[in-house]
């Protein structure tokens, strides 16, 4: 019996290591509301000239980067553990107090590789809200990913849910902290003790965040970070296993590196998921600027909250002043029921003005390939993550990302929200034609 055959009803924290300061920049001198010209969808020009990205990349210190390839030039050692890796893993080991960081290509091969080293099998139970990696880097084993329900407060696995899923196959439990909101790490792991599961997160979104005033990175047996191009820490492409258990990070080096112990001698099953060392010197690069784009990323969240304050039916998600986080992500709700919009149509009108917001992680796992053929009837345990991926827009911030350019994207919803009949009627016109 599978998880989808029936319907069923932390050590002791580190001292968190202070990965940056948040700040606040001072406020420029150009948020006062000022006219929305017409609505692209309705005839008018463009709000923006060039695409405004969800995700551009986040830049450190060109010269210093430079200064870093020239050094790895000059010593002819572009990978195989050079040095730049390992002052990264150190620096990113201190930085999140966990005993080991090991960096890889990237985070997916990461997931596959933490995955295999903690010997996991048969069926782990998984958010259907996240992106597709988590669930591949399981079936890709021929692990059974099994699909579990959000809590809609945190969009993230909803602890009260996860034993209905539980079966004899069952032997993990493996977590996404979305939008690096950490997930109810302490309930997690509750369960998986009772019930002699393993516990991993996949922290794609969440270096630099924390719970409890300890830093995402030391929780459950693993967690995999992702350092891709668009995230808050990019090292080009990469990412990261950490843990505290040496002999799970004994056999994530080994599997990291064909299994190669020495020169010559290979005792251990392994793959090529090794980090390079231009890869790596970005990632130190940018670790050494994560200050300033906390600030800039603070600031546009502060932005969006004021722009879209008392703005019915759409609602910003918050972070935890009281935490550390990275505020990487702009995450909207739209209740159609109140603002006469559904979410696609207000994602096109924002596309006709060249802002490229995303319908993140729409239509969730369950409803991709394979799992939607393997798994058809698993949407019935998923009603929030239905009717949540159907209402998420994440919208454009970053170092790219200006306050201008955030209140003319919430002055364009504006306008949107308060022509709503006179856009739906125009966006139904034009896919009719």
């Amino acid at each position: 019996m599978t998880g989808y055959d029936r319907v069923r009803p932390c050590s002791t924290p580190a001292p968190v290591s202070p990965i940056f300061h948040t700040q606040a920049l001072p406020p420029t001198p150009c948020m006062a509301k000022s006219p929305v010209p017409e609505l692209a969808v309705l005839g008018g020009t463009p709000a923006f000239a060039q695409s405004l990205h969800v995700g551009r990349p986040n830049l450190g210190d060109r010269e210093r980067l430079f200064a870093r390839f020239n050094e790895m030039l000059d010593r002819r050692w572009l990978s195989n553990n050079g040095p730049f890796v390992q002052e990264f893993e150190r620096r990113i080991s201190e930085s999140l107090g966990v005993k080991h960081a090991i960096c890889v290509c990237n985070a997916t091969i990461g997931l596959e590789i933490a995955i295999r080293a903690a010997d996991l099998s048969g069926e782990v139970i998984v958010p259907a809200y996240t992106f597709v990696a988590t669930a591949h880097a399981l079936q890709w084993q021929e692990i059974t990913p099994v699909f579990a329900d959000m809590d809609p407060a945190t969009h993230n696995l909803d602890p009260t849910l996860i034993e209905r899923h539980i079966t004899p196959r069952t032997t993990a439990i493996l977590g996404t902290h979305v939008w690096g909101r950490p997930c109810a790490v302490a309930a997690l792991q509750e369960i998986a003790t009772r019930r002699g599961l393993k516990l991993m997160f996949d922290a794609a979104h969440a270096f630099g965040c924390s719970l409890g005033g300890r830093s995402v990175g030391g929780f459950g047996l693993a967690e995999v970070f992702s350092f891709h191009a668009t995230k808050f820490l990019n090292s080009f492409e990469g990412g990261a296993i950490t843990t505290n258990d040496d002999a799970l990070a004994q056999r994530i080096r080994l599997m990291t590196n064909f299994g190669f112990a020495g020169f010559d001698k290979v005792i251990h099953i392994g793959t090529n998921g090794k980090m390079n060392e231009a890869c790596a010197a970005m990632g130190l690069t940018c670790l050494e600027g994560i200050n300033e784009v906390v600030a800039v990323n603070r600031r546009n969240h502060a932005a969006y909250k004021t722009s879209l304050a008392g703005v019915p039916g759409i609602s910003l998600i918050a972070y935890d002043e009281a935490e550390q986080n990275n505020y990487q992500y702009i995450v909207i709700e739209v209740d159609e029921s109140v603002v006469g919009l559904h979410r696609d149509e207000l994602v096109r009108v924002l596309h006709a003005e060249n802002v490229l917001a995303r319908k993140y992680f729409w239509p969730g796992v369950h409803r991709m390939e394979p799992y939607c053929s393997l798994f058809p009837h698993a949407h019935l345990l998923l009603p929030e993550t239905e009717r949540v991926a159907g209402q998420v827009i994440v919208l454009p911030t970053g170092t790219a990302v200006s306050e201008v350019d955030v209140a003319r994207i919430c002055g364009l919803i504006r306008s949107a929200l308060d022509q709503a009949p006179a856009v739906r009627a125009r966006l139904v016109a034009a896919a009719s034609s």
